[in-house]
């Protein structure tokens, strides 16, 4: 004798089936992204990539601090979440010192120029590590994504961070209870050196000897073979900042004649889409030297993991650039 399921129960199923995978934090992946843009412009492709993950309903962007004190890189961001509908989205900056860098090809100047933008200076924004944690203690335990795409300036000021108004716990504390995972576009696999360690190769040797839980790299080698850029530039898009770096930047380099080397847009895609399909990774311990160099130690028990490249660089860079090319959702 067959047993029929009834509808009913189908039902159920099917949405225990879905809640189970929102719990695996397959959806809505909670993100801040802590870049230094500026030096260089995949930054923007990458903030681009990330606007369209939170339009599609794959992330919600909590926060776009910056690691970089140039005046003109808190208003450049400002100007792309303005662009994008998110005005509102917090802008922290560092308090201590660091790294000041602009581009040399000026487009930052031009995008503050032609676009809206209420945040006017990078010492306007609020301390980085404020922002950080008065978000970080208001979200649940183990559920917020961050991902830095510049210097690690900001994350060792946040561990070292001591209790305050915000939160009980001090900055290793809160990190330890609220953040899942760090994903970074630094290193060079498995040696190397490279730009966002060495600049503040202090605070990156303090971040990765002392971060509580899991960090997954994305190297300089990654991003080097993925160039986006030109498909952007001969698109229809108007009126876009996203476009205009890219416009302004691509025909002053002989490099850049395929479009821009795509590094930082990796670590994004490692934030929402995981590393199964796109990459494999190798598990361990990195090394930071003297010289700003880092090296890798193989450990299966170690808590840092690096990407090697698995999916056919054609098809990654058009996953990437599609993103890139997304236009703000109208109301």
């Amino acid at each position: 004798m067959k047993t029929r399921i009834p509808v009913l129960l189908i039902i159920i199923i099917l949405l225990a089936c879905m809640c189970s995978r929102l719990k695996d934090g397959n959806h809505h992946i909670k993100i801040i992204f802590d870049t230094d843009l500026g030096p260089d412009y995949d930054d923007v492709g990458a903030l681009a990539f990330l606007h369209a993950m939170a339009d599609s309903g794959r992330a919600e962007i909590l926060a776009t601090v910056t690691s970089n004190k140039h005046p003109l890189v808190a208003p450049c961001i400002n100007i792309i979440n303005t662009y994008f509908g998110r005005p509102e989205l917090p802008v922290g900056a560092p308090k201590t010192d660091g790294v000041s860098l602009s581009a040399w090809q000026h487009w930052p100047d031009s995008l503050v120029a032609r676009y809206p933008h209420t945040v006017k200076s990078t010492n306007d924004a609020p301390d980085a590590v404020y922002v950080y944690r008065k978000i970080l203690s208001s979200e649940p335990d183990s559920s917020v994504t961050i991902v830095t795409v510049g210097f690690l300036t900001n994350i060792a000021n946040l561990l070292k961070s001591q209790p305050d108004s915000l939160s009980p716990l001090d900055g290793r504390e809160l990190v330890a209870k609220k953040v899942k995972r760090l994903v970074s576009m630094a290193g060079r696999f498995p040696e190397g050196k490279e730009f966002n360690i060495h600049m503040d190769s202090t605070s990156s040797e303090y971040v990765f000897n002392e971060w509580p839980g899991e960090i997954i790299f994305s190297g300089f080698e990654i991003g080097s073979k993925i160039f986006t850029g030109v498909r952007l530039i001969n698109s229809d898009i108007k009126n876009s900042p996203v476009k205009d770096v890219y416009r302004i930047s691509i025909p002053l380099s002989e490099e850049d004649k395929n479009g821009r080397m795509s590094w930082d847009q990796t670590a994004v895609l490692i934030a929402v889409y995981g590393t199964d399909g796109f990459f494999d990774t190798k598990r361990g311990n990195i090394i930071i030297n003297s010289d700003g160099s880092n090296s890798w130690e193989d450990n299966q028990e170690g808590k840092h993991m690096y990407v090697v490249m698995k999916m056919p660089v054609p098809e990654i860079t058009r996953f990437i650039e599609d993103r890139m090319m997304h236009q703000p959702v109208s109301e």
